[in-house]
């Protein structure tokens, strides 16, 4: 199988297993129970041959969550489309300037409620495929054994993948709702009665854990598609592994043991009926459950030791586009060693789109997910010390924020953390960089950003579309050399799992050294110094709290877009942050005399020998074009879960409805 996933005949094997049943006698979302089995000749074709069933799994595999929106189409999980947007534009680090999408509508606005249809919830319960998912792995693992020219090796390994599956698409809806019903088998779809309650939140992490376990410990699974074998070949790249399998253990337990579920309170104050029957939260703190997530963390440690292969992609000259290039190859090459498990579309993808291409950027509204200039103040120093606007103010070195020096003088320094650059168009960044070479080379004009300039224009100064914020983003943003390939979407890296290992190191055993050993890896990537020295003022070898912000600050950095900031925020409760209202930056471009000007340089005054400008006037200024409801009006706890859509409680099969909705 490669991984590109046969589709044609996947989907029609789909059609023949999922002859519909009266959409009246459906009990369990739109369009779950009705993609029943048309009978037992519609099953025995589907696993009357090794070619079918694994035609059949692969079109399973087409049916995860791919986290760039690209397609708005019924027979996908409802998230792939644009018109719902990505949660990260929830958080403090990007901000959404077109209308249409979910995000904007329905939540900066404020007017999302419980009766919604499809599209109108950032992760919607009815349309995710997460019930057909898990309801297809069961029917594959229910008739597994009649297919006759499977090997028994090659059964109990479809076996483990359908339940990492399972365990991967009930993780996805885990972190919007919390407790789900836990269905263990599949089903006709016209029974006459139906119940399947929601499980408690410690119900469905044992469930999701269960199946991890089952598969890791089957011995079906492969460490990694290392071309050790023909089995292990890396043209099954994209099937789950046993590496794959035990970080997402070390996912599950990290947001399970997180203070949204494991508190001494219920994030809504504890009276509500979800959190009575327990159903978003413990019902009590439990110190055992980042136990669990360090122990998982050091079984994959340890796995890796002794099994090797993935490692953090590094440059090969340290210099910033040597930094560069090792940054964005760990995430988006197809070959990357750092890689854990990815998804890649099925027949349509991101960056092959007419529609919705992230493959470069227009001035769309679809692609204007600005940073802040709180991210932008995230990432530190190219040496790592903390980046301090007021400081680098009254210093008077805000010029020297991004870069020094040019690229057409022959003298361009860039400042900053790389990461920087690989996440956000900013001020002067040349706008190429060679990916052909390791060591990365920059070239070709700067971006122009500045109010009047070449690129940005007036869109800061109007606060609309593309480089609203002053920048725009830079994450996927890869050119046309990835125009006709298949881009993944990246489920696990271990850059990833290394910050969870520190976090659990932090939480579980006060262990500030064991956490800055593994945060300190991420960042020598890149080039950054040791955190602990790089601020010395915040005593962070012993300071646990301080240690904990500094450690969700570099995640929001590695880790950007890749949906860890907004579940960073929601997991640890961050109100104040969701409260806090957001900046951008406007940049004036200055004469020799320090006098503002309105023009651009490239194809304006550098055809009159101008050199690049490199003299700038920076305000940061309120986003207030798009106000988010919770700025002005408060962060009702409410929101950090979604809320069931009342067409479904009203099936009366055991719902019970998240708090405040």
């Amino acid at each position: 199988m490669r991984t590109t996933y046969t589709w044609v005949i996947g989907a029609l094997l789909f059609a023949s297993v999922g002859a519909a049943s009266c959409v009246d006698d459906i009990k369990f979302g739109n369009a779950f129970l009705d993609k029943a089995p048309g009978g037992t000749a519609t099953k025995d074709t589907v696993f009357s041959s090794a070619l079918y069933t694994q035609q059949f799994l692969n079109a399973i595999y087409g049916r995860q969550y791919y986290g760039l929106p690209y397609k708005d189409d019924t027979s996908l999980p409802v998230s792939s489309s644009a018109y719902v947007g990505k949660a990260e534009a929830l958080s403090d680090c990007w901000q959404l300037h077109w209308a249409a999408p979910t995000i904007y509508s329905q939540y900066y606005t404020g007017i999302h409620k419980a009766n919604y249809v499809r599209r109108e919830d950032k992760f919607c319960w009815n349309d995710e495929k997460v019930w057909e998912v898990t309801r297809w792995c069961w029917l594959l693992i229910e008739n597994i054994d009649k297919v006759p020219d499977l090997s028994a090796s090659e059964k109990a390994r479809m076996v483990a993948e359908a339940k990492c599956l399972i365990a991967t698409r009930y993780f996805d809806m885990f972190r919007h709702y919390g407790g789900l019903p836990i269905l263990r088998s599949s089903f006709i779809g016209n029974e006459s009665s139906y119940s399947n309650p929601r499980a408690t939140v410690e119900e469905t992490v044992n469930f999701m854990i269960e199946m991890l376990d089952d598969a890791i410990n089957s011995g079906a699974l492969p460490w990694a598609y290392d071309g050790s074998t023909a089995a292990t070949s890396p043209t099954y790249t994209g099937r789950w592994t046993k590496a794959g399998a035990m970080a997402l253990k070390c996912k599950i337990w990290q947001f399970a043991a997180s203070p949204l579920f494991n508190d001494a309170q219920g994030y809504a104050g504890g009276s509500s009926e979800a959190e009575q029957k327990h159903l978003v939260w413990y019902g009590g703190y439990r110190k055992e459950l980042w136990d669990n997530c360090l122990k998982a963390c050091e079984d994959f440690m340890n796995a890796l030791r002794q099994n090797g292969f993935y490692e953090l992609k590094q440059s090969v000259n340290n210099t910033p586009a040597g930094y560069r290039w090792a940054y964005r190859m760990a995430y988006i090459a197809q070959d990357s060693r750092e890689i854990l498990h990815s998804v890649r579309t099925n027949g349509y993808d991101a960056f092959k789109s007419a529609t919705y291409m992230w493959h470069y950027w227009a001035d769309l509204g679809r692609n204007s997910y600005t940073p802040t200039q709180e991210y932008v103040e995230m990432f530190p120093w190219a040496d790592g010390k903390p980046f301090d606007w007021d400081k680098t103010k009254a210093e008077g070195r805000l010029d020297a924020m991004f870069m020094t020096g040019t690229l057409e003088g022959g003298d361009l320094t860039l400042t900053r953390d790389p990461r920087l650059y690989e996440s956000a168009r900013v001020n002067g960044l040349p706008k190429m960089l060679d990916w052909s070479t390791p060591a990365g080379v920059m070239g070709g004009q700067p971006y122009e950003l500045w109010v009047g300039g070449y690129d940005a224009g007036n869109n800061s100064k109007n606060e609309t579309g593309q480089y609203a914020t002053g920048y725009d983003n830079m994450k996927y943003y890869l050119g046309n050399d990835y125009l006709r390939q298949y881009t993944q979407w990246v489920t696990l890296r271990l850059s990833d799992i290394y910050l969870t290992y520190a976090e659990a190191l932090l939480q579980a055993r006060n262990d500030n050294a064991g956490a800055l050993e593994y945060i300190n890896k991420v960042r020598a990537r890149v080039g950054l110094g040791k955190l602990e020295d790089c601020n010395p003022d915040k005593n962070l070898r012993s300071n646990k709290a301080n240690l904990l912000q500094e450690l969700l600050r570099e995640r929001a950095c590695e880790l950007g877009l890749e949906d860890s900031r907004f579940f960073d925020l929601i997991r640890y409760k961050r109100k104040d942050l969701f409260e806090k209202e957001l900046h951008g930056l406007l940049i004036y471009r200055l004469d020799e005399n320090g006098n503002r000007i309105y023009t651009k340089w490239f194809e304006g005054d550098q055809n009159k020998g101008a050199k690049q400008p490199t003299r700038f006037d920076y305000e940061k200024f309120v986003l207030k074009n798009i106000r988010r409801y919770w700025w002005d009006n408060g962060f009702d706890a409410k929101w950090y879960l979604s809320p069931i859509p009342e067409i479904e409680i009203n099936k009366k099969y055991g719902l019970v409805q998240n708090p405040g909705w």
